[in-house]
């Protein structure tokens, strides 16, 4: 088979090891002129992490774990008033924190500098599919934007929740972009002496969150979030989610540059950031993920929000299952089976996974100083009960969210197995 894969981020090349390893010719194309080295912090959970250790990247993502040693929550005078250590052992974490903490650029340039030089792998960055021409029987027809015209057994869709790939070959009905309520930005400032490696968290009145986070290259990642309380005011961050970044930095400086504690300090880091990031969150739920030989991955098939902590988790998973139902092709046949098992096997967890409680993330963007305090008094008690580490470590595994069986493909064995 030869298979076209659009994005390298997470999900591209985590499917592309995996069809590599099985003799399948894989072309990678990414919009980017290189990899981007942004993002912020993901965590890699359950299933996922058997599936990096089958890779042999363990030790790679250990090395650039973020350092992050828990999570602070910090009162209207910045102090701290509850805090939640990580706790040694995956799944064991009662803390926000994962102990599988790593930024989005480090793990997809660990994913790349492992396929990069496989005979079988192609990267064309600065390329993009401009039209996909035909999704036939026999072979999907695309035309990428450097003017080939090239065909393939499977086009995977990996480009991200607003997939371009997804937008031409599937119908609007059959696709849920789901607005969760609230709008993130996202950049990275200098780190001060005074900088700790917690992830410190700020709930700022009305229905403000602010939050900075270390990273292993010595800046900090800070975080604000914004839940609009009324008509007027959701319409003013739908259209700056749409427009460029002096919008965005204008509105970000007018609606928390009195928010206390740390705001003004990271908004006059703000635009000289090289990764400022502004977007709505959304969740993706499509009605099926395939169209003959066009199948959708990650983000673009089911972005499950950050609000999940599961996008990273989700994407290497699905890439995995999507790898081994192919690998169990007969020569010449069909992709359509494999896309029938990848569905059936994988859609569960993600429906699962996708459920997000009722009360979130309103909780996390108090809109009243009463519900402030109230959330801050809940969260210092659970902080208390916590300090047993017997009964931390138990709420800690019952917690994981993720209980999924990996199923075994004998393609998916690897030598590099730790």
């Amino acid at each position: 088979m030869h298979v076209l894969i659009s994005g390298a981020g997470i999900a591209g090349p985590t499917l592309a090891w995996f069809l590599a390893k099985t003799g399948t010719r894989v072309t990678l194309v990414e919009k980017s002129p290189s990899l981007l080295p942004n993002g912020q912090n993901v965590d890699i959970q359950g299933s996922a992490l058997t599936i990096i250790q089958k890779m042999g990247l363990w030790e790679q993502v250990r090395r650039f774990n973020t350092t992050e040693k828990g999570t602070k929550f910090i009162n209207p005078t910045g102090q701290p008033f509850a805090s939640f250590p990580i706790t040694e052992g995956p799944g064991k974490s009662v803390s926000l924190t994962s102990d599988c903490e790593i930024l989005r650029a480090d793990l997809a340039a660990i994913l790349h500098d492992a396929t990069k030089d496989h005979p079988n792998v192609k990267y064309l960055f600065g390329t993009t599919i401009k039209d996909v021409v035909s999704n036939g029987d026999d072979s999907v027809r695309v035309e990428l934007s450097n003017g080939a015209v090239q065909e393939f057994d499977l086009l995977v869709a990996a480009d991200g929740q607003w997939s371009k790939v997804r937008k031409q070959c599937f119908p609007p009905e059959s696709v849920k972009v789901l607005h969760k309520g609230n709008y993130v930005a996202y950049w990275t400032v200098p780190r001060l002496p005074k900088d700790n490696d917690w992830w410190n968290v700020y709930l700022a009145l009305p229905s403000r969150f602010i939050s900075i986070r270390p990273d292993p290259h010595g800046t900090i990642r800070a975080l604000f979030s914004l839940m609009p309380c009324n008509s007027g005011q959701e319409k003013i961050w739908m259209e700056a989610s749409k427009g460029d970044r002096q919008m965005q930095e204008a509105l970000l400086r007018r609606e928390f540059g009195n928010a206390g504690w740390q705001a003004k300090r990271l908004l006059n880091a703000m635009d000289q950031a090289p990764d400022f990031y502004f977007h709505e969150i959304a969740q993706v739920k499509m009605s099926k993920w395939f169209s003959s030989r066009v199948v959708c991955l990650g983000d673009a098939a089911y972005a499950p929000t950050p609000l999940t902590g599961m996008g990273t988790t989700l994407a290497i998973i699905g890439a995995y299952v999507l790898a081994g139902e192919l690998s169990k092709l007969g020569d010449g046949e069909h992709p359509s089976r494999a896309l029938e098992g990848y569905e059936s096997v994988f859609r569960p967890l993600v429906d699962e996974m996708q459920q997000i409680p009722f009360f979130f993330p309103a909780i996390a963007h108090p809109e009243t100083a009463w519900k402030r305090w109230l959330i801050q008094a809940l969260v210092w008690a659970f902080s208390k009960v916590l300090a047993f580490p017997w009964l931390a470590t138990k709420l800690g595994n019952e917690g994981n969210r993720e209980n999924f069986s990996l199923p075994e493909y004998s393609s998916s064995d690897s030598k590099g197995t730790k």
